[in-house]
């Protein structure tokens, strides 16, 4: 039972971190990073 109550209270926190980051628009940041990334290990950034 604590074992469930431990998966919850992780999933519940991620969530709200997940919603703070996307209202402070962290989202696009970590898109146009990831993008950079990408771009330079093909070669073309």
């Amino acid at each position: 039972m604590k074992r469930k109550y431990q998966t919850m209270a992780a999933l519940i926190l991620s969530a709200a971190l997940i919603i703070i980051g996307v209202m402070e628009g962290q989202n696009r940041q970590v898109f146009v990073k990831a993008v950079n990334i990408c771009l330079e290990c093909v070669g073309l950034g």
